[in-house]
């Protein structure tokens, strides 16, 4: 269904726990010969997937504005972060998990010859959102086909149609090897990727992300899981405020809020905070809000869930009701299709729920404070750990930024982590386990194996003799000679 519409837009059949299974099986069958391509061989294919959505990016953008409810200007986007995903693992990848030579650390392996691989896990089974449904189901597909494994992905029930046209076109246009493929549906489709593949990503709400991993306990599968995010961010006295109440509005509205590091609650030092929360009030109240065509007209879309409008609306009345002040907006917008108006609060509480929980729409929050120690004390009260934002004089914010508890800080901007892959991002707290981007999301896909070669036959290798007194001084001596060797080294 479109959301901001009401109209249906496509079908797809639901993929059965046998049906899962089944592909699982095919593409376990052809992953072999995918990692034996190599580096270069796999770039390839990537490379051949990489020319086609840029070649395609318009029909890409119409089939998520239709499926997701977005705007023209944010479904244009996921596209070039895809291209950009593939040149930065097809250059990186074998500098990330090529294989490695180890120094020896003692003498005792200097008759070694030490080296260190990575291997991919052979299926590599993801469950994405809907907020999102290319970048966070594609972006985190290609480090893992990069690496060597075979993907197959879960998309969210409400947006399955751009990620399953991707897939058709590798399949039936590019040609490539059948190592990626998609299956269909809800719960028990997702169960049963987690119990046939042999690793997990997920990326969603902590409260599902908590089922994931109970789930994939049960065969001791590792997971990665990027959770929810209640992201802070922190105005200082000498900060541009122009600047930062456009990255307040942006942040907070881009993708009508529904992002897992949307700016939800903004902290601002005494003597600024009235000239920012004009400032920021007046940029979202100019918002425009609707569909549009073939051009970028609009700056707010519609809001993709039935579900997640009604929590919204429910966090919005009832901090209202505990004596919030709404700025601008704060309602359900006029139908057809899931509206709710860009909004600005105030005067919010911090036990109130639009303060504790994850917000996930069109809403901001902003709070006066005393000072900065007031100002981290209370960006870091939160379960979550995502991501932050800092706006002040450069040493003073990058200061306030290292004291933050999130896994990404930007100073004097917003959300940029994201746009770049060689940085790790990853959540503290319940903002999930593991990372994407950088090493660190190419790495996780792989299982490290030690090589270890005996070299000619040297001293040491007494050793490993039958036991006999010379064997036993050749161990005394080695043993005194490393112990003499630490104590003058760490004296």
């Amino acid at each position: 269904m479109n959301p901001a519409t009401g109209e249906q837009v496509g079908a797809v059949s639901v993929d059965s726990a046998g049906d899962v299974a089944a592909a699982v099986a095919r593409i376990r069958g052809n992953q072999p010969a995918w990692e034996a391509l190599g580096f270069k061989g796999r770039r390839y294919w990537l490379n051949q997937l990489r020319d086609w959505l840029l070649d395609n990016s318009d029909l890409i953008a119409d089939t998520l504005k239709a499926e997701s409810g977005k705007v023209r200007a944010e479904a244009t986007i996921e596209t070039p972060y895809l291209a950009d995903q593939i040149n930065f693992y097809g250059a990186k990848a074998e500098k990330f998990i090529g294989e490695q030579k180890i120094r020896p650390s003692s003498l005792l392996s200097a008759s070694r010859k030490l080296r260190l691989q990575y291997r991919p896990h052979p299926v590599v089974g993801l469950i994405s959102p809907w907020n999102f449904p290319l970048v966070l189901s594609m972006g985190d597909a290609i480090p893992a086909l990069m690496a060597g494994a075979a993907v197959i992905m879960k998309p969210s029930e409400v947006t399955p149609l751009g990620l399953n046209e991707i897939v058709d076109a590798w399949r039936n246009e590019i040609g490539g090897p059948d190592v990626i493929t998609v299956v269909n549906g809800g719960a028990e489709t997702a169960t049963a990727l987690i119990d046939h593949s042999d690793y997990v990503g997920f990326t969603g709400s902590d409260v599902t992300g908590k089922k994931v991993m109970a789930r994939a306990a049960e065969t001791l599968t590792p997971v990665s899981l990027e959770l929810g995010g209640k992201d802070p961010m922190v105005v200082l006295e000498g900060a541009n405020l122009e600047r930062a109440a456009n990255a307040g509005a942006w942040g907070s509205m881009l993708n009508s809020g529904q992002m897992c590091i949307s700016v939800e609650r903004v902290y601002v030092e005494d003597g600024i905070y009235d000239e920012f929360v004009n400032r920021l009030t007046a940029k979202v109240d100019a918002l425009e809000q609707g569909v549009d065509g073939d051009t970028a007209a609009c700056d707010v879309g519609a809001m993709t869930m039935l579900s997640q409008l009604e929590k919204v609306e429910k966090q919005v009345d009832d901090a209202v009701a505990a004596g919030a002040r709404v700025l601008t907006g704060g309602k359900r917008g006029k139908g057809p299709g899931q509206w709710f108006e860009p909004t600005v609060l105030v005067d919010c509480r911090p036990e109130m729920s639009v303060m504790e929980d994850e917000t996930f729409g069109p809403v901001v929050t902003v709070t006066r404070v005393a000072d900065e120690e007031e100002a981290i004390r209370l960006a870091n009260d939160s379960r979550y750990g995502l991501c932050a934002s800092v706006f002040g004089p450069r040493g003073r914010a990058e200061r306030v930024a290292r004291r933050i508890e999130a896994g990404a800080v930007n100073v004097n901007d917003i959300i940029f982590n994201m746009l770049a892959p060689s940085l790790p991002m990853g959540g503290w707290k319940e903002s999930g386990i593991g990372y994407r981007n950088g090493e660190y999301g190419i790495r996780k896909y792989c299982r490290s194996e030690a090589i270890v070669s005996a070299r000619t036959l040297l001293p040491s290798e007494i050793l490993w003799y039958p036991y006999t007194e010379q064997r036993h001084k050749a161990v005394s001596a080695v043993t005194r000679f490393i112990g003499g060797r630490g104590r003058r080294r760490f004296r």
